[in-house]
């Protein structure tokens, strides 16, 4: 099962309307990828710095590979309009659970 974790900081000046970016994206990928589940994590440094991490994943019996090459090229493509709000660059990392795939 592979499931996508993308990680970015963002903006501080920026998160309310980043949030509210990122809820859309993530609600139209959804809408897109049926039984989809998406989540948003902060993480607040000491420093003030924000750092968001979207996650992606399916329920096995749903779709029992997970997040394919197609579905991630679309989070990819559709997050394109949110740069503005980044601080840095937007990365995106694909995982198994140990002993998947």
């Amino acid at each position: 099962m592979r499931e996508l974790f993308v990680y970015y900081r963002v903006d501080a000046a920026s998160v309310r309307r980043a949030r509210q970016a990122v809820d859309a994206m993530q609600g139209a990928l959804r809408s897109a990828h049926p039984g989809l589940q998406t989540r948003l994590l902060e993480r607040i440094a000491v420093d003030g710095r924000i750092t968001w991490m979207e996650t992606y994943a399916f329920p096995a019996a749903a779709r029992p590979a997970g997040v394919d090459a197609a579905i991630e090229k679309d989070i990819v493509e559709r997050a394109r309009p949110l740069a503005p709000f980044f601080d840095g660059d937007r990365h995106v990392e694909a995982f198994h659970a140990c002993g998947e795939g």
